[in-house]
């Protein structure tokens, strides 16, 4: 495409000059490049479509980098990349070595505050804030958040004390009806009904137009009309509630306006106390429906709100490829196959119905399926209210999304004995979504907890098997983790296997070394004991579908007949697996040589899947180095003796 502007804009201020035409011209050419690269090379779409005029008149309005500028999750700030510095290199976002598709400190300083979830950008620019009158310095500070993070309690934690300093700062909720699914809950509702009340908005227009042709000074005229305001708030809003938090509380207004936008903003940013400006957008302008009377906005906004590299010229194509099913698509299908045996069962999930694979239950079962929002911690405890009544709550959250939950992992289902079972998606690798994605912590934070059992399926199959199990018993909370990558098998006809809690599987026996593996990752061993085979160099290999508790039976065995044992996982070293492993080994005066591979003590940066892996040394090159290191070293000690 022809640029007219991108080449020769290398920061925000480069388009402060820029007259209201030039800025509309821009964002149509920011708009027109992001559909064109994203669905190149594959990233979040819809999300930064919705923002562009929104990123181009707070960057025109504002003194970035100086007045600091924080965003919620960071997906929808791919213009904002594009106008500070970046826009060369936006062709290898999410790529490993390239952008990241968030938010990071360390790639611009433009980016404030990093972020790869939600609900956390007034939290944090309040901090800012605060920071800068503890410092007595002079900048503004505004923060972005979407109408589907105000699902989430954090952003009412902010809200609550930036009323109570009542500093400056500025929040603009950026109303799109959407996170990634359709929102949900009374906020959403009372969003809306805002919105839409044009007796409140033109009666509002009308009274503050005639503020300059009033007699007396415009200060009084201001103080006099906004009290009128207030009371016409009251009378036709259901409820100020921002007001009410210490906001003055502006708009709605059109959000793709680049003329209000600016205009706005100007009078708005040196209000020496918090202010919330409220603006309606739709989420993929410029390449969804807008055609909501039929469904087709939310249904196209939900598929492009990410896009993986399949286009040509800009246009997305279907793929052709039949593959094995992902984890998440297998555990989309065990949710209805459960709910169809079992009445007692419902499905809880945090805003993420297409993401953990919900999709098809929440169609089959719509009255057993709860979505709370962008609220992982009220979700836990939510479905522990379930299972206190006999229900057996499902709850499918993100690993790494479990964290903000762990709390009430703690206090409210583990020291009740309540049996919920989460299942979690992208437990290991997430690939280009990078660190704050990445489920590197669920084995090292529920390992810890007393009586929670935490397991990973193989493959499709013994996922099923995990699943029914969980269910077969009722005094644990149970943990079922798997990666964001194929399931390998899976049979949607085979039957459920009841496993005894804490059974390990002995997939090959060997004499030289044993390597327990948690997960898919012991398919890698295979392929390496394979290959390994050749060198003579016999490889045990053990499936430790339960990583606690742990197969103490196996465990005693090994003692005896090996002294080269390799613990392998998907997760931190530290407090992980292989430190169960070790611990009981030592305890139980194993004498040999014990090596754990697993995640390093550092985060993990963004790329594919196998190059990440590769990285780390968990792929089939570093099992093998890994092995060979260990068979030689012990080697030279014996020859030595």
């Amino acid at each position: 495409m022809q640029l007219k502007y991108l080449k020769n804009i290398h920061s925000p201020k480069d388009i402060r000059d820029f007259t209201l035409e030039q800025l509309q011209e821009l964002c149509d050419e920011i708009r027109n490049y992001t559909i064109e690269t994203v669905t190149a090379v594959g990233g979040h779409l819809a999300p930064t479509l919705g923002a562009v005029e929104l990123t181009v008149a707070l960057h025109h309005v504002f003194d970035t980098p100086k007045d600091k500028l924080v965003w919620d999750v960071g997906h929808q700030a791919y213009a904002h990349k594009i106008l500070t510095g970046r826009f060369s290199s936006m062709n290898t976002i999410r790529q490993f070595g390239g952008l990241s598709g968030f938010l990071k400190r360390t790639e611009s300083e433009y980016d404030v505050f990093g972020a790869g979830h939600a609900s956390t950008s007034i939290s944090a620019a309040l901090g800012v804030a605060a920071a800068r009158d503890q410092k007595n310095q002079d900048y503004k500070v505004a923060s972005v958040i979407g109408d589907g993070s105000l699902t989430g309690g954090l952003a009412y934690e902010g809200l609550n004390n930036s009323g109570i300093l009542n500093t400056q700062i500025l929040v603009v909720l950026n109303d799109n009806e959407m996170s990634i699914s359709p929102n949900v809950g009374a906020m959403s509702k009372y969003l809306t009904r805002i919105t839409t009340n044009p007796l409140y908005n033109k009666i509002r227009n009308e009274i503050w137009n005639i503020t300059d042709s009033l007699p007396w000074g415009k200060k009084l005229s201001k103080k006099i009309l906004h009290k009128i305001d207030e009371s016409l708030k009251a009378l036709l809003v259901p409820g100020v509630l921002f007001n009410e938090l210490g906001f003055r509380y502006f708009g709605p207004i059109d959000g793709h306006d680049i003329n209000e936008l600016v205009k706005t903003l100007n009078n708005i940013k040196n209000i020496n106390q918090p202010v919330l400006l409220h603006i309606i957008t739709k989420k993929g302008k410029g390449l969804v429906s807008t055609r909501e009377d039929n469904g087709e906005y939310h249904r196209d906004a939900v598929k492009f709100h990410a896009v993986k590299p399949n286009s040509t010229n800009g246009q997305l194509k279907k793929s052709t490829d039949k593959t094995i099913p992902s984890f998440q698509d297998v555990f989309g299908y065990l949710s209805c196959e459960v709910a169809r045996n079992r009445d007692d069962t419902i499905c809880i999930t945090a805003a993420m119905r297409e993401g953990t694979g919900l999709v098809p239950y929440a169609k089959e079962f719509p009255n057993r399926y709860y979505d709370v929002g962008i609220a992982e911690g009220h979700g836990v405890t939510f479905s522990a209210g379930f299972a206190t009544e006999g229900l057996r709550p499902i709850v499918a959250i993100y690993s790494t999304f479990l964290q903000r939950a762990f709390d009430h992992i703690v206090h409210d289902v583990a020291i009740q004995h309540l049996p919920v079972i989460f299942c979690m998606d992208r437990a290991g690798i997430a690939g280009e979504d990078g660190p704050t994605h990445h489920g590197s912590l669920d084995i090292a934070y529920l390992r810890c907890i007393q009586d929670m059992v935490v397991s990973a399926p193989r493959n499709g199959n013994e996922f099923r098997h995990l699943l029914y199990s969980a269910l077969n018993q009722k005094e644990l909370p149970f943990s079922i983790r798997y990666p964001k990558s194929s399931a390998i098998d899976f049979d949607l006809d085979s039957q459920a296997e009841l496993l005894p809690i804490g059974s390990w599987e002995v997939l090959r026996t060997g004499s030289d070394i044993v390597v327990l593996a948690v997960g898919p990752l012991s398919y890698n061993v295979e392929r390496v004991a394979e290959l390994l085979q050749n060198e003579n160099i016999s490889i045990e290999i053990v499936n430790c579908r339960f990583i606690k508790p742990m197969d103490e039976s196996y465990l005693r065995s090994l003692i005896e007949r090996f002294n080269l044992v390799i613990t392998i996982e998907e997760g931190v070293i530290v407090g992980g697996f292989g430190d169960g492993v070790s611990s009981w080994l030592l305890e139980n005066n194993f004498q040999g040589r014990i090596k754990r591979l697993g995640f390093p003590d550092s985060f993990i940066q963004h790329g594919k899947r196998d190059e990440l892996l590769s990285e780390i040394g968990l792929d089939e090159n570093g099992i093998i180095d890994t092995i060979k290191s260990l068979v030689n070293t012990t080697s030279d000690k014996l020859i030595e003796t």
